[in-house]
Order: C-alpha cells, then structure tokens, then sequence
C-alpha cells in the first residue's frame, strides 16, 4: 500500500510540473518508467540562448549538471554564450549497470543519483544531477543506508572543515546560508548526506567534502519519495553501455579519478555483455573511437544486431 501512495505522490508532482513547467522551467526532474531490456531512455534536443542566460541557467531549466551542459557544448562560453544561439540539451542517458529494484544509486563519475522503485507492477526511475566531493574528499564507494531525514536542518560543522576553516561556526543554522538547503537525507556512514544547496552552480562539479548536494527542487521533489532505510549504493562508472530501439548505445563521462587502465578493454567487456543477451553486433568503430576521445557524456549508438 505504501509503494502505491508514493506512486501516486510523484504523479501528482509531475502533474503538477507539467502544469507549472513554461511558468518553472527548472521544474523538470526526470521520471522514467522502466521497459524490460531497455536501457537508454530520454531525448536530447537544441535550444536558443535567451537574452541574460549562462549555459548554467539552460542546465538548470533541464535538470542537467554543469559537466554535462559544458561536455556538450565545447567551444560556447558558459558564462557569456552568444544570444540567440543554439546550445544542446543531452536529456538522452543511459542507466547506470547497478538497476536495483528499489533503492539509490549515485554515479559520482556521472555526477548523477537514480532513484530505483517499483509499484508491483510497474519499474521505474527518477534521475537528478548532482555535485561531488572535491579531490582527496570523493564520496568513497559502496552500499549505505538512509539512517535519517531532516527538513530545514541545522549544519553541524564537521571538524575537518573547520579545520580548514577557522571562521566557520560550530553550528549554521537553517536558512540561505546553510550549505544543506531545505532537506537532507542522511547516510549510515561517515558524515555524508544527500541534501539540497544554497549554490545550485555546483551541481555537475565536485564542490562538496564528501556529501551529495541536489538542486533545491530536486531534492525537494525526492525527499517525500525515500523512506528511511532506503538502500543507496555509491559507484563510479564512467563509462555506461545499453540497448533500446535496436541499438547499442555509449554513454561516456571524463575518468577525473583515474580508475578505468584501459577504457576500449572495458568497453569490449560491456559489449561482450550484450552480445551474450542480444547476439552478435555490427560494431560502429568510427563512433565508438570518437566517444572514447571525446568524453561528452552525450550518449551515441556504436552497434546493432547483425543481418543474416
């Protein structure tokens, strides 16, 4: 019964979003409901710089990460983009290889959280960029639990950072200076929490000590939706391999840690993969290759099945 109330719940928040959404634009958290043996949902598209607007400004509007509006993008200037000029929006995404049924999964690669649930019937997922622990401060890996959730919460300041930081407080808090924002959910282990922010210019870079920050509304939409308890594992995967339509698709993100020895090797083993599941592949070696070089973290197709 429970499942079926927080179906109900996000429904009527993304009626609600549908409705507010030329009113709201950064309303647009992304919602999929999930189809057996598809992998790669989403569509990317081109928009028009607005008077005044930051490729910042246009990530937002679409839920998109600094990394991504900026590996999309080479050669625009985030800060200043020519107006009336087209920028790309990669919507499209594959999911992450770790699906569970119900539960969390953050990328750190991707700079990006999927949250995993089921009504009995039907599969789904929720999906929001996200910002990172800066160098030497990397979420470290592995299967945590929500241990607790806290609206307005107060920031008790750890002491690493007040080391770091003498003029901080011991304690910040709630309100526009709190680094938390409005909502946080917190984690079984370390200090580590994901919580909103009161710098959404963060999401899609690595800015935090080790906690998971979300743009307000995002964390706002998924705070009601995950009950403590809830499972989340933190992975890094920088490279992402699907199927849907007919075809394989890449999703590639920059290995800023330095985790993946030989990208074309690991590359091969996820295709191995599918080929076990969908038979043998006509392999796009041009557009795999540009992938691998590029490092966008805009999906593309690189192999279909073979014709008799």
């Amino acid at each position: 019964m429970f499942m079926r109330q927080k179906i109900a719940l996000l429904l009527r928040v993304l009626v609600f979003i549908g409705i507010g959404l030329h009113a709201h634009p950064c309303l647009a958290l992304k919602f999929f409901m999930l189809s057996p043996g598809t992998s790669f949902y989403g569509k990317s598209r081109w928009v028009k710089v607005n008077e005044g607007d930051t490729l910042l400004d246009i990530a937002r509007d679409f839920d998109l990460g600094y990394n991504q509006i900026i590996g999309a993008n080479p050669g625009i200037d985030p800060w200043v983009p020519a107006g009336e000029s087209l920028v790309f929006v990669p919507s499209a995404l594959v999911l992450p290889r770790v699906r569970p049924t119900a539960g969390i999964v953050v990328n750190l690669a991707e700079m990006r959280l999927y949250h995993f649930f089921s009504d009995g019937g039907h599969d789904y997922v929720l999906t929001a960029p996200i910002g990172i622990g800066t160098e030497g401060f990397l979420t470290e890996p592995g299967t945590y639990k929500v241990k607790s959730k806290t609206v307005n919460p107060t920031w008790v300041v750890p002491a690493s950072i007040r080391k770091a930081e003498p003029d901080l407080p011991a304690e910040v808090p709630p309100g526009p200076d709190n680094p938390l924002g409005d909502h946080a959910l917190r984690l079984s282990r370390k200090e580590y929490a994901i919580h909103g922010t009161n710098k959404p210019w963060g999401i899609g870079r690595r800015v935090s000590h080790g906690c998971i920050r979300l743009y307000p509304e995002d964390i706002a939409m998924l705070y009601p939706l995950v009950p403590v308890g809830t499972t989340v594992q933190v992975i890094y995967e920088p490279i992402k391999v699907g199927w849907a339509a007919g075809q394989c698709w890449i999703q590639i993100f920059d290995d800023f840690d330095g985790r993946i020895e030989n990208p074309l090797s690991n590359v091969m083993a996820a295709l191995s993969v599918q080929e076990s599941a969908a038979g043998p592949l006509d392999l796009d070696f041009t557009a795999l290759f540009k992938a691998l070089k590029e490092r966008t973290g805009v999906p593309a197709p690189i192999a279909h099945p073979k014709r008799p």
